[in-house]
Protein backbone atom coordinates (compact mmCIF):
# COMPACT_ATOMS: atom_id res chain seq x y z
CA UNK A 1 0.00 0.00 0.00
CA UNK A 2 1.28 3.47 -0.88
CA UNK A 3 2.21 5.93 1.84
CA UNK A 4 -0.49 8.55 2.39
CA UNK A 5 0.00 12.29 2.82
CA UNK A 6 -3.00 14.34 3.98
CA UNK A 7 -2.87 18.12 3.64
CA UNK A 8 -4.70 19.86 6.45
CA UNK A 9 -5.06 23.44 5.23
CA UNK A 10 -6.82 24.55 8.41
CA UNK A 11 -8.40 28.02 7.96
CA UNK A 12 -6.24 29.06 5.02
CA UNK A 13 -6.54 29.81 1.30
CA UNK A 14 -8.88 31.89 -0.81
CA UNK A 15 -10.59 30.26 -3.79
CA UNK A 16 -8.00 31.61 -6.24
CA UNK A 17 -5.23 30.08 -4.11
CA UNK A 18 -7.02 26.73 -4.08
CA UNK A 19 -7.21 26.75 -7.89
CA UNK A 20 -3.55 27.77 -8.22
CA UNK A 21 -2.49 25.00 -5.82
CA UNK A 22 -4.24 22.28 -7.81
CA UNK A 23 -2.90 23.61 -11.10
CA UNK A 24 0.67 23.47 -9.83
CA UNK A 25 0.22 20.19 -7.97
CA UNK A 26 -1.45 18.41 -10.88
CA UNK A 27 1.43 19.27 -13.19
CA UNK A 28 4.01 17.72 -10.87
CA UNK A 29 2.19 14.87 -9.10
CA UNK A 30 3.91 11.53 -9.76
CA UNK A 31 1.43 9.46 -7.69
CA UNK A 32 4.34 7.84 -5.88
CA UNK A 33 2.38 8.46 -2.68
CA UNK A 34 -1.32 9.07 -2.16
CA UNK A 35 -2.29 12.71 -1.68
CA UNK A 36 -5.46 13.83 0.09
CA UNK A 37 -6.51 17.39 0.86
CA UNK A 38 -8.66 18.79 3.69
CA UNK A 39 -9.57 22.42 2.87
CA UNK A 40 -11.99 24.77 4.59
CA UNK A 41 -15.54 23.45 4.21
CA UNK A 42 -16.43 26.26 1.77
CA UNK A 43 -13.83 24.89 -0.67
CA UNK A 44 -14.71 21.19 -0.48
CA UNK A 45 -16.78 21.03 -3.64
CA UNK A 46 -14.21 22.94 -5.69
CA UNK A 47 -11.40 20.72 -4.42
CA UNK A 48 -13.42 17.63 -5.27
CA UNK A 49 -13.89 18.93 -8.81
CA UNK A 50 -10.20 19.76 -9.15
CA UNK A 51 -9.10 16.38 -7.74
CA UNK A 52 -9.34 14.89 -11.25
CA UNK A 53 -10.97 11.46 -11.17
CA UNK A 54 -10.49 11.06 -7.42
CA UNK A 55 -6.72 10.87 -7.72
CA UNK A 56 -6.78 13.31 -4.82
CA UNK A 57 -9.44 12.69 -2.18
CA UNK A 58 -11.12 15.63 -0.48
CA UNK A 59 -11.84 15.85 3.23
CA UNK A 60 -13.32 18.03 5.94
CA UNK A 61 -11.54 19.15 9.09
CA UNK A 62 -14.52 18.42 11.32
CA UNK A 63 -18.17 17.39 11.16
CA UNK A 64 -21.31 17.02 13.24
CA UNK A 65 -22.48 13.85 14.93
CA UNK A 66 -25.86 14.53 13.27
CA UNK A 67 -26.74 14.10 9.60
CA UNK A 68 -29.45 16.76 9.55
CA UNK A 69 -31.65 18.89 11.80
CA UNK A 70 -31.65 22.17 13.70
CA UNK A 71 -27.90 22.45 14.35
CA UNK A 72 -26.98 25.89 13.05
CA UNK A 73 -23.42 26.21 11.81
CA UNK A 74 -22.62 22.49 11.82
CA UNK A 75 -21.38 20.35 8.91
CA UNK A 76 -23.52 17.32 8.06
CA UNK A 77 -21.51 14.22 7.09
CA UNK A 78 -24.30 13.21 4.73
CA UNK A 79 -24.39 16.57 2.95
CA UNK A 80 -20.61 16.66 2.88
CA UNK A 81 -20.49 13.31 1.11
CA UNK A 82 -23.18 14.51 -1.31
CA UNK A 83 -20.92 17.28 -2.64
CA UNK A 84 -17.96 14.97 -3.17
CA UNK A 85 -16.35 14.64 0.27
CA UNK A 86 -14.39 11.47 1.02
CA UNK A 87 -13.00 11.72 4.56
CA UNK A 88 -13.20 13.73 7.78
CA UNK A 89 -10.46 14.60 10.26
CA UNK A 90 -11.78 14.05 13.78
CA UNK A 91 -10.23 15.09 17.10
CA UNK A 92 -7.43 17.29 15.80
CA UNK A 93 -5.55 18.81 18.74
CA UNK A 94 -6.80 22.29 17.83
CA UNK A 95 -10.39 21.05 18.05
CA UNK A 96 -9.65 19.48 21.41
CA UNK A 97 -7.82 22.56 22.72
CA UNK A 98 -9.87 25.45 21.37
CA UNK A 99 -13.32 23.85 21.17
CA UNK A 100 -13.01 21.48 24.14
CA UNK A 101 -13.87 18.37 22.14
CA UNK A 102 -13.44 15.17 24.09
CA UNK A 103 -12.65 11.69 22.82
CA UNK A 104 -16.27 10.79 23.57
CA UNK A 105 -17.43 13.66 21.33
CA UNK A 106 -15.15 12.29 18.63
CA UNK A 107 -16.59 8.82 19.09
CA UNK A 108 -20.13 10.02 18.36
CA UNK A 109 -18.98 11.89 15.25
CA UNK A 110 -17.04 8.91 13.92
CA UNK A 111 -19.95 6.53 14.37
CA UNK A 112 -22.09 8.83 12.25
CA UNK A 113 -19.63 9.48 9.46
CA UNK A 114 -18.60 5.82 9.24
CA UNK A 115 -22.28 4.87 8.89
CA UNK A 116 -22.44 7.37 6.02
CA UNK A 117 -19.58 5.60 4.24
CA UNK A 118 -16.91 8.23 4.85
CA UNK A 119 -13.35 7.65 6.02
CA UNK A 120 -12.54 8.84 9.56
CA UNK A 121 -9.05 10.15 10.33
CA UNK A 122 -8.94 10.05 14.13
CA UNK A 123 -6.23 12.14 15.79
CA UNK A 124 -4.56 11.25 19.08
CA UNK A 125 -1.58 12.81 20.82
CA UNK A 126 -0.05 14.14 24.02
CA UNK A 127 0.96 17.61 25.19
CA UNK A 128 4.53 18.54 26.10
CA UNK A 129 3.70 18.36 29.81
CA UNK A 130 2.22 14.90 29.42
CA UNK A 131 5.31 13.71 27.54
CA UNK A 132 7.63 15.16 30.18
CA UNK A 133 5.54 13.41 32.84
CA UNK A 134 5.98 10.15 30.88
CA UNK A 135 2.23 9.85 30.32
CA UNK A 136 2.33 9.56 26.53
CA UNK A 137 1.20 5.95 26.20
CA UNK A 138 -1.43 6.33 28.93
CA UNK A 139 -2.92 9.35 27.15
CA UNK A 140 -2.86 7.61 23.75
CA UNK A 141 -4.44 4.47 25.20
CA UNK A 142 -7.25 6.48 26.77
CA UNK A 143 -7.92 8.47 23.59
CA UNK A 144 -8.12 5.26 21.59
CA UNK A 145 -10.36 3.52 24.11
CA UNK A 146 -12.83 6.40 24.36
CA UNK A 147 -12.69 7.44 20.74
CA UNK A 148 -13.14 3.96 19.29
CA UNK A 149 -15.64 2.67 21.84
CA UNK A 150 -18.29 0.40 20.33
CA UNK A 151 -16.93 0.73 16.79
CA UNK A 152 -17.39 -2.53 14.91
CA UNK A 153 -14.70 -4.46 13.08
CA UNK A 154 -16.65 -3.92 9.86
CA UNK A 155 -16.79 -0.13 10.17
CA UNK A 156 -13.14 0.04 11.23
CA UNK A 157 -12.02 -0.64 7.66
CA UNK A 158 -12.72 3.05 6.96
CA UNK A 159 -10.63 4.20 9.91
CA UNK A 160 -7.23 5.91 9.89
CA UNK A 161 -5.33 6.93 13.03
CA UNK A 162 -3.13 10.03 13.09
CA UNK A 163 -0.61 10.42 15.90
CA UNK A 164 0.09 14.11 16.39
CA UNK A 165 2.24 15.04 19.37
CA UNK A 166 0.70 18.38 20.33
CA UNK A 167 4.09 19.80 21.25
CA UNK A 168 5.30 19.32 17.66
CA UNK A 169 2.42 21.01 15.82
CA UNK A 170 3.32 24.35 14.31
CA UNK A 171 6.36 24.65 16.59
CA UNK A 172 9.03 23.46 14.20
CA UNK A 173 9.82 20.67 16.67
CA UNK A 174 9.41 17.10 15.49
CA UNK A 175 9.45 13.80 17.30
CA UNK A 176 12.54 11.90 16.21
CA UNK A 177 11.80 8.99 13.86
CA UNK A 178 12.57 6.64 16.75
CA UNK A 179 10.20 8.48 19.14
CA UNK A 180 7.45 8.54 16.52
CA UNK A 181 7.92 4.85 15.68
CA UNK A 182 7.67 3.86 19.35
CA UNK A 183 4.26 5.50 19.66
CA UNK A 184 3.09 4.20 16.28
CA UNK A 185 4.08 0.66 17.28
CA UNK A 186 2.08 1.05 20.49
CA UNK A 187 -0.95 2.30 18.52
CA UNK A 188 -0.59 -0.68 16.17
CA UNK A 189 -0.66 -3.06 19.12
CA UNK A 190 -3.76 -1.38 20.54
CA UNK A 191 -5.52 -1.51 17.17
CA UNK A 192 -4.74 -5.21 16.76
CA UNK A 193 -6.20 -5.91 20.20
CA UNK A 194 -9.37 -4.01 19.35
CA UNK A 195 -9.70 -5.06 15.71
CA UNK A 196 -7.91 -8.42 15.22
CA UNK A 197 -8.55 -8.62 11.47
CA UNK A 198 -7.98 -4.96 10.66
CA UNK A 199 -5.48 -3.66 13.19
CA UNK A 200 -2.41 -4.72 11.27
CA UNK A 201 -3.72 -3.09 8.08
CA UNK A 202 -4.86 0.17 9.64
CA UNK A 203 -3.00 3.20 8.34
CA UNK A 204 -1.31 5.17 11.11
CA UNK A 205 -0.11 8.62 10.09
CA UNK A 206 2.35 10.93 11.82
CA UNK A 207 1.37 14.58 12.21
CA UNK A 208 3.79 17.03 13.76
CA UNK A 209 5.84 19.42 11.63
CA UNK A 210 6.26 16.97 8.75
CA UNK A 211 8.50 18.67 6.18
CA UNK A 212 10.40 17.77 3.00
CA UNK A 213 13.64 17.53 4.95
CA UNK A 214 12.38 14.94 7.46
CA UNK A 215 9.64 13.07 5.60
CA UNK A 216 11.82 10.31 4.15
CA UNK A 217 13.27 9.28 7.50
CA UNK A 218 9.85 9.36 9.14
CA UNK A 219 8.18 7.31 6.42
CA UNK A 220 10.98 4.75 6.52
CA UNK A 221 9.77 3.64 9.96
CA UNK A 222 7.91 0.32 10.05
CA UNK A 223 4.61 1.56 11.50
CA UNK A 224 4.44 5.06 9.98
CA UNK A 225 2.15 4.81 6.98
CA UNK A 226 2.10 8.46 6.02
CA UNK A 227 1.70 11.96 7.35
CA UNK A 228 -0.93 14.49 8.37
CA UNK A 229 0.63 17.74 7.17
CA UNK A 230 -0.13 21.34 8.13
CA UNK A 231 2.13 24.21 7.11
CA UNK A 232 4.19 22.24 4.60
CA UNK A 233 1.05 21.41 2.62
CA UNK A 234 0.05 24.99 1.84
CA UNK A 235 2.46 25.37 -1.08
CA UNK A 236 2.18 22.93 -3.97
CA UNK A 237 5.98 22.76 -4.28
CA UNK A 238 6.40 21.62 -0.68
CA UNK A 239 3.52 19.15 -0.78
CA UNK A 240 4.87 17.69 -4.02
CA UNK A 241 8.20 17.14 -2.28
CA UNK A 242 6.40 15.24 0.49
CA UNK A 243 4.46 13.17 -2.02
CA UNK A 244 7.60 12.13 -3.90
CA UNK A 245 7.57 14.44 -6.90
Amino acid sequence: MKKLLIANWKMNKKMSEVVDFFYDFKNGYSKKREAWVAPQAIHVQKCSELGYSKDIKTGAQNCSEHVDGAFTGELSPRSFKDIGGDFVIIGHSERRQYFKESSSDCNRKMKTLLREGLVAVYCVGETLQQREDKETLTIISDQLARGLEDLSEASSSNLIIAYEPVWAIGTGKTASPKEAQEVHAFIRQEMKKRFPDFGDKCRILYGGSVKPDNVEELLAQKDIDGGLVGGASLKAKDFLALCGD
